[in-house]
């Protein structure tokens, strides 16, 4: 496995004069990293402790407006501040910016050190003490389809987003003549990675021109995250350095693939699969039964931590491997959930819903209270389904929108007692500011379908 750092690794590393600047992150809404690059003597003398930040960070959107009718902080408020607290069990090189080495940081109310309940990390971490209450550990794996472009992201800024030419000209799906004409970026990302203590598995190209995947090993659902978040970000710096582009925008034009970000997840105890029974039909419990059960009645309601923008939405299309139901099937794409691993002590349930654009601590804390209220309920978990999802869904339909998975989500009695009240509200004022800011704006498409015809 590889290494992360530990303080006296850290400070014996400043010294040296191998690290001079450390990143101090938080994780906002939008599962991106902020916060501040700090002299390393500074960080390893004193800042270690806490540092802090305006409290809008986490009730900003995309573009850092900092929109009203949140409760946690507003202009009537003052904005103050958060205290980030960092998390040295997080602390690694970053091999791919020379002399650097980051942190992530919870984030801590000013006034009391009480985590702040909406923070992405403490909202997963409150699932996890739900689990842990129970007597399981859980163990979850993300996957990170991404598109490289030819230009540069400033270049495609100064274009207007348009005429976007990915780097490869034909789909490149397991494709290794094409993908070796993309290592100058995908080298570097995976080998980078694995030496900044993320266990990078591997990369390949997927079902679209210019589309990749990259494969990081299961964790605890909190490393699992933070690798995921690291990883994405590197990604972007990594395609920035060698003048390319990387986008998470789950659908960047309606005639390509969509990306996802597939959630693999199983429950543990005392070292073992709680999911796996030998004597059970395809090896499943009846404890993953009920997991699953609850995964499934309650997808609509965490639809908006898997699809959290308008664009999401459009990636649910027929024919596409973006699932449009709730069902669950056997190794079948085509459908919103999968069993993989049949019969075998790795067995587990993949969510296919997730895009690309989804916070990982949001998406993954959801999927946990889903499956836990399926344990508490003891669900009832109906048959497979068989041959496409598309044709035969057999079940609950996911939400189509943005705006029906933000009302499904201020409706939801179960994520209002597995979340609290404060954090549905305050994610429910997030996804109707996204909803709000775009339907105001005229877009291409309308000017060219009505300029004359209309």
């Amino acid at each position: 496995m590889p290494k992360k750092l530990t303080f006296d690794t850290l400070k014996s590393r400043v010294k040296a004069g191998e690290i001079d600047t450390i990143l101090v992150c938080l994780v906002d809404m939008q599962g991106r990293l902020m916060g501040k690059r700090f002299v390393a003597q500074h960080f390893v003398d004193s800042a270690y402790e806490e540092t802090h930040c305006c409290n809008y960070l986490l009730a900003t959107d995309l573009d850092m407006a900092t929109p009203d009718g949140y409760a946690s902080t507003s202009w009537q408020s003052g904005y103050g501040d958060y205290v980030m607290k960092p998390d040295l069990d997080t602390l690694r090189p970053v091999p791919w910016l020379e002399g650097t080495a980051m942190v992530i940081c919870d984030v801590l109310d000013h006034h009391t050190h009480a985590p702040v309940p909406h923070s992405p990390r403490a909202v997963l971490k409150k699932q996890l003490a739900r689990l842990d209450a129970l007597g399981f550990d859980a163990a979850m794996a993300t996957e990170l389809e991404f598109f490289l472009f030819e230009k540069s992201y400033d270049d495609i800024r100064k274009s207007g987003f348009r005429d976007l030419a990915p780097i490869s000209g034909y789909n490149e799906d397991y494709h290794i003549f094409q993908t070796t004409k993309e290592e100058h970026v995908m080298r570097p990302i995976r080998n980078h990675l694995y030496a900044a203590g993320i266990p990078v598995e591997n990369s390949k190209g997927e079902a679209e021109a210019g589309q990749e995947e990259l494969n990081i090993k299961y964790d605890a659902p909190l490393n699992c995250a933070d690798h995921h978040t690291i990883a994405k970000h590197a990604i972007k710096e990594i395609a920035w350095q060698n003048g390319h582009a990387a986008t998470f925008l789950p659908k960047w034009h309606h005639e390509r693939v969509g990306s996802s970000s597939h959630i693999h997840q199983s429950l543990w105890k005392d070292g073992k699969s709680a999911f796996y029974d030998p004597d059970a039909p395809h090896g499943m419990s009846d404890l993953m039964r009920q997991y699953m059960a609850g995964l499934i009645k309650y997808a609509p309601d965490v639809t908006y931590f898997l699809a959290p923008y308008v664009n999401s939405y459009k990636r649910f299309q027929k024919g596409t491997f973006a699932p449009t139901g709730t069902v669950w099937s056997i190794d079948n794409r085509t459908a919103g959930f999968r069993l993989c691993g049949e019969n075998t002590k790795s067995v587990r349930v993949e969510c296919r819903v997730g895009g690309s654009d989804l916070n990982p601590y949001l998406a993954m804390a959801t999927q946990l209270a889903a499956g836990i209220a399926g344990i508490e309920e003891k669900l009832k978990l109906q048959p497979p389904l068989t041959g496409d999802a598309y044709e035969n869904s057999g079940g609950a339909q996911l939400p189509a929108t943005l705006r029906d998975a933000m009302v499904t989500l201020k409706g939801s009695d179960m994520l209002r007692a597995a979340l609290g009240d404060d954090v549905v509200d305050h994610y429910y004022r997030c996804a109707e500011w996204e909803q709000d800011d775009f339907d105001r704006v005229v877009t291409d498409y309308e000017i060219a379908r009505g300029f004359e015809k209309a």
